[in-house]
This record gives structure tokens, sequence and C-alpha cells, in this order.
């Protein structure tokens, strides 16, 4: 009997993540019996988290003794983890599993496996896919247990009782961790109540359901991609239309909303709220609240803005922000030193960009890059221009068009008054030379005869 087939971690160093029990064992065996063939460095890890007093310790003595018999170096990580979950005020086993795949990450990050191995089976993927359902959740929430980074799961495709019936056939040792027969936690009792239940309406739930949590996973990860694409991408900012079908609009909202969050802990009631925004006319905002946004010192907002919602943070600013900052162009310096780098000019307000000179063999292209990056002649900039936000009487010639107001200009391109008002441009006098991230003038566009070339952005 063979569990699964190593060719895909063929000459990787693989770390397998051991608990003692019979899952971890089969897998670190079945590892073992295909290493030499498939050119395998094996390895395991044991994480004792302090929760079972001495049986803790004992599954620890356990693995390191088996380890030992098969010749399998093995790294033992201890915590105290009841004591962390109360600094932390998380739960305990929220908390061991931060732990565990901290010391998982620590593995990779140091270079010492290429993988690491744990043993999650269809069962844990089926049992995980029910308690998401109970609780409420959507296909996004059918992303079970995935592979990512340096974590695999070779065991995905097995069941439980093919695991069993593998020790046994094989002989393998393992320890019992005595919580798992404690129905009062909610996943054992769907492992060993709901789940047997299920299996006596028909025999192949279990494959069923892990059939169906893949399913959901790929066409979720397909209306992913296609709500992505639908965003609208003006000036660096990302806006959504409020003619999408429901089931993008929502998944591009919380996309949007995430970037400008750092992830954020939103929740169906956030998006419920910025939907309402689709039947309001435009200028009609709306504050989002942010879970970390104890103080107040940031929000986030949704607007309707034309036929678009575009999301925006807004800081309580506590220093005064200048009116202008001198504009001074990136330049080489000390150029015939070995290693040296190029010099960086900085700007933080109206909102950050940089500006820097080019290598010689950098990129060639003449105005902009994706959008957000601008290629100009530094040597074209004239004495004395400034960094600002726009103001009545601005001008501008942009690339290859003719010369036109400012706000004219930012209306062509669809540019809002709010964003317009805080786009940095890089002006002398009422002559704009380049809107940052929307636009250059044509007079310090890159021709020929440039010798410094540069990048805004």
């Amino acid at each position: 009997m063979k569990l699964f087939n190593a060719e895909n971690y063929r000459g990787k160093r693989v770390c397998v993540a051991l608990s003692g029990g019979v899952d971890s064992v089969c897998l670190l065996h079945a590892f073992k019996t295909q290493a030499a063939d498939m050119g395998i460095t094996l390895s395991a890890i044991h994480v004792e988290h302090g929760i079972r007093g001495e049986e803790s310790l004992r599954d620890m003595r356990f693995c390191e003794t088996l380890c030992g018999e098969w010749g399998i170096p093995l790294k033992t990580v201890r915590a105290d983890v009841p004591n962390l979950a109360k600094k932390l005020g998380e739960g305990v086993e929220e908390t061991a599993r931060g732990v565990r795949y901290g010391a998982f990450d620590e593995l990779l990050e140091g270079e010492e496996a290429d993988l690491v191995a744990t043993a999650h089976h269809a069962d844990d993927v089926a049992e995980t896919v029910l308690f998401r359902l109970a609780r409420g959740t959507g296909t996004a929430g059918m992303r079970a247990i995935t592979e990512y980074g340096g974590i695999v799961r070779p065991l995905l495709s097995c069941t439980r009782a093919e695991i069993e019936a593998y020790a046994a056939e094989k002989n393998l040792p393992h320890v019992e961790d005595s919580t798992n027969a404690d129905q009062n936690y909610t996943r054992n009792y769907i492992r060993h109540t709901v789940l047997p239940a299920f299996e006596r309406i028909h025999g192949n739930a279990v494959k069923h359901l892990v059939e169906f949590a893949a399913l959901a996973a790929e066409e979720d990860g397909f209306l992913q991609t296609l709500a992505e694409s639908k965003i609208v991408r003006i000036a660096g900012e990302e806006r959504v239309p409020v003619d999408l079908p429901d089931v993008l609009f929502a998944r591009a909202c919380l996309f949007c909303m995430r970037r400008h969050a750092q992830g954020g802990g939103f929740t169906r009631a956030n998006l419920d709220e910025v939907a309402k925004l689709r039947s309001a006319q435009s200028g009609k905002k709306i504050a989002v609240p942010l879970p970390y946004d104890a103080h107040g010192t940031v929000k986030l907002y949704a607007f309707r803005e034309g036929s678009d919602i575009v999301f925006d943070m807004q800081f309580k600013k506590t220093d005064p922000v200048p009116d202008e900052t001198p504009f001074v162009a990136g330049r080489r310096r000390m150029d015939h030193l070995p290693g040296t780098l190029l010099e960086m000019g900085l700007y933080t307000e109206p909102s950050p960009f940089s500006v820097r000179e080019l290598e010689e063999d950098g990129q060639e292209e003449v105005r902009s890059l994706n959008g957000k990056k601008l290629f100009v002649d530094l040597d074209a900039f004239p004495e004395g221009c400034v960094v600002r936000t726009r103001r009545e009487g601005d001008v501008i010639t942009p690339y290859h068009a003719q010369r036109k107001t400012l706000k004219k200009f930012l209306t062509d391109r669809k540019i809002s008054a709010r964003l317009g008002r805080k786009l940095p441009v890089i002006a002398k006098g009422n002559e704009i030379f380049a809107v940052v991230g929307v636009e250059i003038a044509d007079s310090v566009k890159v021709t020929p005869s440039t010798k410094r070339k540069g990048v805004i952005g």
C-alpha cells in the first residue's frame, strides 16, 4: 500500500511536522520509504505546546525515540502556549497553531528545509467544510486546507481510514492525544458524530465533500480574478463600477478595502453598507469601520463618484503640511567609486513619491510604466521647480498634446476633483511639468539627446 507518490518532492529537503499521532507517523514513514529513490533529504520537527502536561512530554519523547530509531534528524520546539495565549488574549488552539506555523516559517526562512510537510488529510478537509458551512461562509471559505509557500500536504487525497489501514499494514507505532475523544470540542464532534452520519447516508461522503471544496475553490478563484479585472485604475486609485453583477461587485470592493487596510477584518455588513452607494447620488460617502482604528487616527471612506465606488484612506494630520517643497532631480554622486548608489529624491508630501536618475542600462521607456512611473529628462526641468498640489490658474502641455488648464486636463482624464486636489505636481509658477502618477509635460520627455534619464513615481 502506498499513500502518495513523492515524485513532486524529488531532490528537496523535506521536514515533516511530526506530532506522534497516526497521521504524521504515516506521513514520515511514507517519505522515509521513498526518500532514497527520490533524492529527498528528510528531517522532522516536533512542537511541544505545554498544553497537556505529562502526556505532551510523552509525545515529545515518543517522537525523539522514533526519529532516533529511523535515523531521521528531529528538531524539537517547546513553548508555554497556555501562558502565551493569556498574554495575547487568544484561544489556546489559535495560539498553538501560531506557534507551530511560526516554527515552520523559521525553518523555511533559515533555509533548514525547502518544504514543511503536514499530515492534513481528506477527512480534515471535510470537517473544515462542514464547520464553515454551519458557521456561514461563501465559496472563498471552501479553500479549506491549502498548500502555500513552503507548506505542503501530501495526504490531502487520503482518507483517515486509508491512513489507519496503512499504519496497521506497516505495524507503525503512534501515540493518541486524549483530547481527540472529547466531543465538547466542535471539530471532535464533527469528526466522531457528524461525518460518520454523512458516511452512513453515502459511503463516499468525505471524498465528495473534498471534491466540492476543490470545485468551489476553483470557481472562487475564477470569480476573484474576473472581479479584479473589472476594477478601473486611474492615477493610482482603484475604482469599482457600480453596474457590476453583485457577485463581482462584492469581491471587487472587498479586494480594494483589504488593499487599503492591510487585510482588515471586514464583514458582510461592511459590504452591505458599501453596496448602498450603488443607488446613491455621486458625491455620497460612507465611513467603513476598521477593526484596528482605536484612536480615530485613520479612516477608510467609500465614495460614490460618477459610475464608480472609490475607496480612500484619510489620516488626521498632527503636523502642518508645507505648501510646497523644492524639487531636486535625482543626481549621480561619486560615480567613479565602485558600489556607490544613485541619490534618491524622496518626497512625503502631499503624498509619497521618489525621483531618481536611471543607470545607463536602465529602462528606456520614454513616458510611463503601468501608469505609475513617469520617465523624464531630468535636465529639462527649469531651476526653481517645486512639489505641491494644484492651484487655480495651473496649466500643462501634456506629452504630445495641446496646452490646457490643469483642471481641464484632470477632467479629461476622468480624475475626480477629490483626487485631483491631492495629487503631487512638479511646477514652476503656474506651469506644470509633471502630475505624479499621471502624466508629464511634453517639454520634459526623454529624447535621443537626453543625457540624464530619470523616473518619477
